[in-house]
């Protein structure tokens, strides 16, 4: 049974429109995949398609001009309304002008097309494009992906009642998620020591390939290094000075690197939340991992997890992406809150006008625990609601006028 990527009725309800569909995100994360089914859905309605992809030497001479290309696709729907499927365009020289020149053109053809995160991708082609595509990002296997797939989609509706029900095959899943991550090729694997290959070789193509090639970085083994210091200090303030003395690298070249690293889907930089700016820090950010295998690989843990006090700061990362898979539909952004008094808040959302303090617990509370630095917060800046975010515990506490929730992870 494939894995049912969600993003695929997003893509579904995109097809009738002129914009060229552009789904992007990390190495291995499942694009061709995701197009592949695309294809037959659309050809089990009758459509015409052609699927091309810069993988495949066969298919190099048709994108070697735009008249070639469009010689290639007319072969297949003369004049008539056809789907072309691209895949790989990250490998297209000026890819971005390239489409932008065909996109111009005004033919009847519909383009779904797929690239890896490199930053030539991700700037060069987003800017020639602008107007003329919706971007969508298609990260590794969500956990609500993750377990209706290991529960054959029995529960797709009723997840957080699987987890109340079956609380011990629910806890036992999480933890393999936690240890794992999400890359559908590591999932797909029986074995750790398979696993560890796969994860193993999706690294050092991603290194070889994005960063090397793509991206030109001289210090590869300095790169590599830095992933690593970022992996052991997820959910950690980041002192840049502190990491280029370690890398022996400049202040300024580690910033490069931090942002190569966000920019082809390996991290995600969250920013600190202020309003006093001589009493809150502004300056250093935290980071997470766009994927917790990797993050563990990075660090030398993965599959090597076996109990749930060992995972908090992975358990936190873990959380950032259920908030951010919220806050995508909503235009709300992520931020954390330190002070320079030491109090802290793993995570506030921003909605505008108003605030969401997210307190995160990665274990089985015994009772309504309310730290310091939450009821700190919450005295700051009164927001209407609190949450504490726990493996399991429900529960609600008032604290002036702000609902402090309970909530366990499999509500969000």
């Amino acid at each position: 049974m494939p894995i049912k990527r969600y993003l695929f009725d997003d893509l579904i309800t995109h097809l009738p429109k002129k914009e060229i569909s552009l789904i992007v995100g990390p190495r291995q994360a499942g694009k061709t995949t995701l197009m592949l089914q695309l294809q037959d859905y659309l050809n089990r309605k009758g459509e015409k398609t052609v699927f091309l992809s810069l993988d495949f030497e066969r298919d190099l001479p048709h994108f070697m001009t735009q008249s070639a290309l469009l010689n290639r696709v007319r072969l297949e729907f003369g004049k008539s309304k056809g789907y072309v499927f691209l895949d790989e365009i990250q490998r297209k020289e000026n890819a971005g002008l390239f489409l932008k020149g065909i996109y111009d053109m005004q033919t009847p053809y519909k383009f779904v097309i797929s690239g890896s995160g490199s930053v030539e991708l991700k700037e060069k082609v987003h800017e020639s494009l602008a107007g003329r595509k919706r971007m969508f990002e298609l990260k590794t296997i969500s956990l609500k992906e993750f377990i209706n797939f290991k529960t054959d989609y029995k529960y797709e509706d009723r997840l957080n009642k699987y987890f109340q029900v079956s609380k011990a095959e629910g806890m036992n899943l999480l933890m393999e998620y936690l240890n794992f991550g999400g890359y559908p090729r590591v999932i797909l694997e029986e074995t750790l020591d398979e696993k560890l290959k796969i994860i193993d070789e999706i690294y050092r193509s991603y290194i070889e390939k994005d960063i090397s090639y793509l991206l030109k970085v001289e210090r590869i083994d300095a790169f590599g290094h830095l992933i690593r210091l970022l992996a052991g200090q997820t959910g950690n303030m980041i002192n840049f000075n502190e990491l280029s003395s370690t890398l022996g690298i400049s202040v300024q070249t580690l910033k490069n690197y931090v942002a190569y690293a966000e920019k082809t889907f390996i991290i995600k930089r969250l920013t600190p939340y202020f309003r006093n700016l001589r009493k809150e820090i502004s300056k250093s950010p935290v980071m997470y991992f766009n994927d917790i295998g990797m993050r563990n690989f990075a660090v030398r843990h993965f599959g090597r997890y076996t109990i749930l006090s060992e995972l908090g700061f992975v358990f936190q990362n873990l959380v950032y992406h259920l908030l951010s898979e919220k806050a995508q539909y909503d235009g709300s952004t992520i931020h954390f809150w330190r002070t320079k008094d030491k109090a802290e808040v793993d995570f506030v959302v921003n909605k505008g006008d108003d605030v969401l303090p997210v307190e995160v617990k990665c274990r089985e509370l015994k009772g309504k625990e309310i730290g310091r630095s939450l009821r700190g917060f919450i005295n700051r800046y009164n927001p209407a609601e609190a949450w504490v975010v726990n493996i399991s515990f429900y529960d609600e506490e008032k604290i002036g006028k702000t609902r402090v929730r309970f909530i366990p992870f499999y509500d969000l």
